[in-house]
């Protein structure tokens, strides 16, 4: 029988998913990651691999500022509907958030050292998105899976040739995040006028320009 969380549950929830999503190595996937024993890696360089380590903290940190806004989004989303649909994706992007820190352990990195900074910023972007309206909220999350997706299009043709086991993480979630900003925009969501759009990529090009090497 579903019962309705009290205030007190709720923030324990909230909580445990922050640290779910900070605390290294402690989100878990529930799907397999597609990196699976039968994709190797070719032999890379040191420096093919710390360029590879650079990309997947960037995907890393990009997928810590997913649960985020999801999480912030579910806070202050209306309809029951939204909510759902909110949490539902949130799961998603913790399978990606786990692929993403696998991989970077393969590397020998390390996850970023700003992750709580971008994570307070794209919580608090959700919660004032879902705030205004839910169809807001859903033309954030559409916006932002389509930004998602071009990164994710351009990082796949940046690693290096050899490291076919980040790209096999990458090819899956680019899936995953383009499903989410389909569901997004047939659910209702605004379509964002360009100026809004443009704002988005610069704030999302300060993210990676920093991420990659801290």
């Amino acid at each position: 029988m579903n019962r309705t969380l009290s205030r007190t549950d709720q923030l324990i929830h909230q909580f445990d998913s922050v640290l779910r999503t900070l605390v290294p190595h402690a989100a878990r996937a529930a799907r397999p990651s597609p990196a699976t024993a039968d994709v190797r890696d070719e032999p890379l360089t040191p420096e093919e691999r710390r360029h590879a380590e650079g990309l997947m903290r960037i995907n890393h940190t990009g997928e810590v500022c997913a649960q985020a806004l999801y999480q912030g989004q579910g806070c202050t989303a209306t309809l029951p509907e939204v909510r759902g649909q909110m949490a539902e994706a949130a799961r998603e992007e913790i399978d990606h958030l786990a692929w993403c820190d696998a991989r970077l352990q393969e590397l020998g990195g390390h996850a970023s050292r700003l992750n709580p900074l971008f994570y307070a910023a794209s919580f608090g972007l959700g919660a004032a998105a879902g705030a205004v309206s839910d169809r807001v909220s859903l033309g954030f999350v559409a916006a932002t899976e389509e930004q998602v997706g071009r990164h994710l299009e351009a990082h796949l043709v940046a690693l290096p040739a050899g490291d076919h086991r980040s790209r096999a993480v990458l090819r899956q979630i680019a899936v995953d995040e383009a499903h989410h900003a389909q569901l997004a925009r047939e659910a209702g969501g605004v379509r964002f006028p360009a100026p809004v759009r443009f704002s988005m990529t610069l704030m999302s090009k300060v993210m990676t320009k920093s991420v990659y090497y801290v």
